[in-house]
């Protein structure tokens, strides 16, 4: 950071600790970016860009999105991190963040150190499917075909850290079977060449893969979550289709850089909690597959710390490395 970008940051930083308070009665009073660090038509994209146009309803003023992909969403997520911390650039993250704590360790940033949690927004399943065109109809075919031909298979993920590389990876080393990792730079080039058979599978959200599931461009092998998803009531868990144990989702969330005024951070977890709170927003989004989730901030933090333990002890376990 240089030095006329460092004044301008604590210039705002020493208005917003001495008007914190009275100064987030007003806020927003102008535009708020949204960086989100992932591409154009996945999920983070997508519900990014409702809550955005859903914050600008409730608190009058644009929230714009901005798309930063790269490098397993660390490019996007620096951005943010060196933004100036008054509450008019936020953070759309997923577990991918937590992922990268222990995946990623030489960032330019830190997740807890330099971000404030403000609010979750929702989580879904992920579904692993297969191009028609492999022969791979249930996942015993993944498994045998997999046990036969080491190395052969392949799938696609949005990029290295990512839950959709993560559930792979988690996959590979539960099922003790070698597949071939294909990263992209984002969700919808990987999702384009798994339906046109560039590529064998991939895990995707099933808020994003289920209408090709049902249109028939790609078929589904098993669901992530615990239980069945509602929108793919016939197809199995891992758990059930002989990778006992196995669970993997996809979350999202809201951060700002660290020194965002709490006064802010509670208006905007206020704002978001209650967008996931609607009725039809909680219909609109099960029709999805995508469960909301509503936490104050200190809740959300001990959810984000949790996660990326959680996710720590599977990178260890598993001895998962960056490609």
């Amino acid at each position: 950071m240089n030095g006329r970008r460092l004044g301008r940051w604590l210039a705002h930083l020493s208005l917003a600790l001495l008007w914190g308070p009275l100064w987030a009665q007003s806020y927003p009073t102008r535009p708020v970016k949204i960086i989100v660090p992932f591409a154009t038509g996945g999920p983070a994209d997508n519900y990014a860009r409702f809550v955005a146009q859903r914050l600008q309803e409730s608190l009058g003023q644009s929230f714009v999105v901005d798309n930063r992909p790269g490098a397993g969403a660390v490019i996007g997520t620096d951005l943010a991190a060196k933004s100036v911390p008054d509450g008019y650039t936020l953070l759309l993250m997923s577990n991918a963040h937590t992922v990268n704590e222990s995946l990623i360790p030489n960032k330019p940033y830190s997740l807890l150190k330099d971000f404030v949690p403000i609010a979750p927004i929702n989580a879904s399943d992920l579904v692993l499917v297969a191009n028609p065109g492999t022969g791979l109809s249930q996942l015993s075919d993944v498994l045998q075909r997999a046990q036969a031909q080491p190395g052969k298979m392949n799938y696609a993920s949005s990029g290295p850290g990512t839950p959709y590389h993560m559930a792979g990876e988690l996959f590979k080393s539960m099922a003790q079977i070698n597949m071939v990792h294909i990263p992209y730079k984002g969700s919808s080039g990987a999702r384009t060449d798994v339906i046109g058979g560039q590529v064998d599978m991939m895990f995707d959200a099933v808020t994003t893969m289920t209408e090709q599931v049902r249109a028939g461009k790609v078929r589904a092998l098993a669901v992530t979550g615990k239980q069945r998803s509602e929108v793919l009531p016939d197809v199995p868990t891992l758990h059930e289709a002989g990778v006992p144990g196995y669970e993997a989702t996809i979350w999202l969330g809201v951060m700002a850089p660290r020194a965002t005024p709490k006064a802010v951070v509670d208006r905007l977890n206020d704002a978001i909690s209650k967008i996931a709170s609607q009725p039809e927003v909680r219909q609109a989004w099960g029709k999805q597959g995508a469960v909301p989730l509503v936490m104050n901030p200190a809740a959300f933090e001990k959810y984000v710390q949790d996660d990326v333990a959680k996710w720590a002890r599977v990178i260890k376990s598993a001895n998962i490395k960056m490609d």
